[in-house]
């Protein structure tokens, strides 16, 4: 975030900071709560008594408040714009409802309820979130993934789908409503951009709990040296004491530790990732184990011809002639690569001739022609087809399986000719995420159908710790809880039906949208932009709040040592002059070391609100490593900013007449 950008948002969340300093507003916050009721006290002193130091303490204790709830507001503000954006696909449109005789009749959308049919043409707004129960249509739905590429929606399968709001371009489809009015997957996103919805993760509540016990024990303790300054007649005024306080408690981190969890989500929805909760964002960060498909994440996914394999005495032109035959009904990627290999794009089905489509009951695609019966498939299909084995084509088929690639055996009216080979790409770079995940201590894991000899090579190309081969919505569910068994955490993803059980068995789910209803319900992450990559980008945003939080904790807590060397010398020097040994900074005066600690608290809030909201840079390391550059850089920098800061303020205060 630029400077000129973050003072703009920061002028806009002026008003919402202002409207939490309502006390019940505070509530959630304790630590900023005590800071206010100090400030309250010191504003109610400084009329009764006035000075230059009583009001100096009372402005910044104010301000100090102030910059707790901007923290919050400004993390708040940066959803509401892509919230505006979002508002814009709930407008109200007229639904072409079915009723049960199949004749339409025409409601708003607002009537519609969950399982009503509605029909949607191009042109027209889908009305509701839904699934595609007939037809198949090309759908604009930029205005929630900020994709302007059109997407295709069709009934069946796992891309069936719609979200209300967007827009069908071509064709006509029939939907079934999902959600009732509010409670659309639109309506989530705008409660949970805008942080309307935003629950306190079990980790924060756990950090506010002992910020909380610290702020408590502080209390007592200042509370006490009221009287112990008595007795030992160095008398304290409750300013004095006030001040003190706000400088001790972890005022830092408890007013930076919401605007952390709601820029966690936010930089989320930024990577057009929907998390339904601020638990799933914090569980991403404590993942051990990732679960992620061979088809389309590890790999490309459309699976193409390379190389034709013929058996012995068989001419490479008669295997080529019978592959292209073959694969004319076949309307798969995989085909039309056959076509295009051989050279035949611009074949044409022969006179004649019955064309054998593809199908996953077969496993098989071919043709008849005269009198000749082609196909071409997977080897256990054709071999059982064409009722016999052979010796040459097993190893051939071996061969293309041990180096990561799909066999497709051909024959030709029972004689089987040779084998197509079809690779499957690993994407570029993803040997080496596999690498930084490797780092984080995260464990790997490749689900495919392929058989055990195919992904055992795609899995050592790729660079994943382990795989699951020809595994079944069963074996997905299965390894999920034998890894929580154990004590793991889990993430995977998935866009099917039969993938809802695992996604709601995972500590993380990432469910893509054009997935199935059932699956995006099962998951607690929605991709936007249904890439199953991005999974990997998941871990490292939940593991960045982790570390941010962490850091800014750390930071607190060190800081806090430091403006004891400012402002208890202070407080006692006159009465124990031996105490000035403390005064290691120097300060000018007792007033002046009391003023310049309260600025600081509040400035320090203020600088550190840009690095809540980025969020610390996350390197790929080791737990240890982690916690050793936490220390360093966040502890050893907690330690000395005050004294520095504390020593330039004091210069420029003590100039002030009165301090």
């Amino acid at each position: 975030m630029t400077t000129l950008n973050l003072q703009l948002t920061i002028r806009e969340a002026l008003p919402g900071a202002v409207r939490k300093l309502d006390p019940r507003e505070l509530l959630a916050t304790p630590v900023m709560l005590v800071v206010e009721v100090g400030a309250v006290a010191t504003t109610v002193l400084s009329a009764l008594d006035p000075s230059v130091m009583g009001w100096s303490v009372t402005v910044w204790l104010w301000l100090t408040v102030l910059f707790g709830t901007l923290a919050e507001s400004v993390a708040e503000g940066r959803g509401k714009a892509q919230a505006a954006s979002l508002r814009a696909l709930q407008q109200e449109t007229t639904a072409r409802r079915l009723r049960a005789d199949g004749s339409e009749e025409a409601v708003p959308s607002t009537a519609l309820r969950t399982g009503d049919l509605v029909v949607v043409e191009a042109g027209q707004r889908i009305p509701g979130d839904g699934d595609v129960v007939e037809g198949v249509a090309s759908v604009d739905e930029s205005a929630v993934t900020g994709e302007s590429a059109p997407v295709i929606r069709e009934s069946g399968g796992d891309r069936s789908a719609v979200t209300g709001g967007t827009v069908v371009l071509s064709d006509r489809i029939v939907v079934r409503i999902s959600s009732d009015p509010g409670q659309s997957f639109v309506d989530r996103m705008i409660a949970l951009v805008e942080g309307s919805e935003r629950q306190r993760t079990p980790n924060e509540i756990a950090l506010n709990v002992l910020l909380s016990s610290l702020t408590a024990i502080f209390v007592v303790v200042v509370g006490s040296l009221y009287f112990v300054a008595d007795y030992s007649e160095a008398h304290q005024s409750v300013l004095v004491l006030t001040a003190l306080l706000v400088c001790l408690i972890p005022t830092t981190i408890g007013a930076l530790l919401s605007a952390i969890g709601i820029a966690g989500m936010d930089r989320l929805v930024r990577r057009n990732v929907l998390a339904m909760s601020g638990r799933a964002v914090e569980a991403a960060g404590d993942v051990d184990v990732l679960l992620l498909d061979k088809t389309g994440t590890i790999t490309h996914g459309n699976r193409q011809a390379s190389e034709l394999l013929p058996l012995p005495g068989v001419p490479y032109d008669e295997l080529a002639e019978a592959s292209l035959l073959s694969s004319l009904a076949d309307e798969t990627p995989e085909g039309r690569s056959i076509v295009t290999l051989v050279g035949g794009s611009e074949a044409r089905t022969p006179p004649g001739s019955a064309l054998v489509e593809f199908s996953a009951m077969t496993r098989m695609s071919g043709i008849d022609l005269d009198g000749r019966e082609i196909r071409k498939g997977a080897a256990s299909a054709v071999t059982a087809w064409a009722k016999r084995t052979d010796p040459e084509l097993d190893g051939l088929v071996q061969q293309v399986s041990s180096s990561g690639g799909t066999p497709l055996v051909v024959a030709d009216s029972g004689r089987l000719l040779g084998v197509i080979h079809l690779k499957d790409v690993v994407k570029d770079g993803i040997r080496e995420r596999f690498d930084e995940m490797r780092a984080m201590g995260i464990r790997t894991v490749m689900i495919t159908g392929d058989n055990a000899v195919t992904a055992a090579a795609i899995a050592q190309e790729a660079g994943v710790d382990d795989f699951l081969a020809e595994a079944t919505p069963e074996d997905k569910l299965a390894l999920i809880r034998q890894e929580q068994e154990g004590g793991r955490m889990v993430a995977m993803c998935g866009d099917g039906t039969n993938d809802a059980p695992a996604l709601a068995q995972a500590d993380v789910g990432v469910a893509m949208n054009t997935g199935t209803t059932a699956a995006k319900e099962a998951g607690n992450m929605v991709d936007l932009d249904s890439d199953p990559t991005k999974l990997i980008d998941v871990v490292e945003i939940g593991k960045q709040l982790l570390i941010t939080r962490g850091a800014l904790t750390t930071f607190s807590v060190a800081n806090d040592v430091a403006k004891y060397f400012a402002i208890l010398p202070a407080m006692f020097v006159v009465a124990f002059p031996e105490l000035d040994v403390l005064n290691v900074m120097h300060l000018s005066s007792p007033q002046s070391a009391i003023v310049s600690a309260v600025v600081f608290n509040a400035l320090i809030i203020v600088a550190l609100i840009p690095l809540s909201l980025r969020g610390v840079r996350y390197r790929p390391s080791s737990a240890t490593a982690l916690l050793r550059r936490n220390l360093l850089v966040y502890g050893l920098g907690g330690l000395i900013a005050p004294f520095v800061g504390i020593k330039l303020l004091d210069l420029v205060i003590s100039l002030i007449p009165g301090l």
